[in-house]
């Protein structure tokens, strides 16, 4: 009986680690279709709106969001419109530091040094990526509407829905590399994504950004989010960066 309970006992671990096994394995499969649907996405949908092929959709989607007998009024209550602004706000410059910081102060607490030099690297690098591009498409602001929020820059690829989505889902995307929870992946991930879409989306409602530069951040950020996260997986398999196995042995 002692033998077949040893057979057992290893036979469980063999199939967790099987498990184990397949789970990282499928998440890296994701993550490349995501890190390259992006690049493609947005690289194709840079073709079509510099050749002028995306006015139309624009013009319509941004129009349809607008009291058409007064285009100075979005769609909704008044309180719906203030919802916008504290949304857009959340993709901001200010805000964006502060949570990045935050997590910076939460690795550095949980002793993951390095995870927190990472993080240094890769947000900001995403942000002036954001910049780089913005400047480089010099794309003109929607001019059909009044904006109901301040702008200073060009339009194209959207730097709000961009830079939400390269903190975000970047920051949730090594969190979740040093979480051994699968719940709090998950949790950490759908809260990224939810945060990304509200940003970007009020950015449209405001009147401040074509639809088709929104679309552009998300795919962009999003790239960026997932090649961070198989560049840190692949420093963790070299142990350059603290693993998800060594969370429970930090106090």
């Amino acid at each position: 009986m002692k033998h077949h309970g040893k057979i057992g006992h290893v036979g469980r671990q063999s199939l967790s680690l099987l498990a184990r096994f397949g789970r990282y394995e499928l998440a890296i499969l994701l993550c490349v279709s995501v890190l390259s649907g992006g690049v493609w996405g947005f690289v194709a949908l840079a073709d079509e709106v510099t050749e002028g092929e995306t006015q139309s959709v624009d013009e319509s989607l941004l129009l349809s969001l607008r009291n058409p007998a007064d285009l100075s009024d979005p769609l909704g209550p008044v309180w719906v419109e203030e919802m916008g602004r504290d949304f857009t706000a959340l993709g901001g410059v200010g805000v964006l530091v502060l949570i990045t910081l935050g997590a910076l102060g939460y690795l550095l607490l949980a002793r993951r040094y390095r995870a927190a030099l990472f993080t240094a690297i890769a947000v900001p690098g995403g942000i002036l990526l954001s910049t780089v591009m913005k400047m480089g498409y010099d794309r003109a602001r929607p001019d059909l509407v009044p904006h109901e929020a301040m702008v200073y820059t060009a339009s194209f690829p959207s730097g709000h829905s961009m830079m939400s989505a390269v903190t975000y889902l970047t920051l949730a995307a090594l969190l979740t590399r040093v979480q051994p929870s699968l719940r709090l992946k998950a949790y950490l991930l759908i809260i990224a994504v939810l945060l990304t879409l509200l940003v970007g989306a009020s950015r449209v409602y405001l009147g401040v950004h074509w639809p088709t530069d929104v679309l552009a951040g998300w795919t962009a950020g999003a790239a960026w989010a997932s090649l961070c996260w198989l560049v840190m997986r692949w420093m963790q398999r070299r142990g350059q960066v603290e693993t998800e196995e060594s969370w429970s042995g930090t106090e």
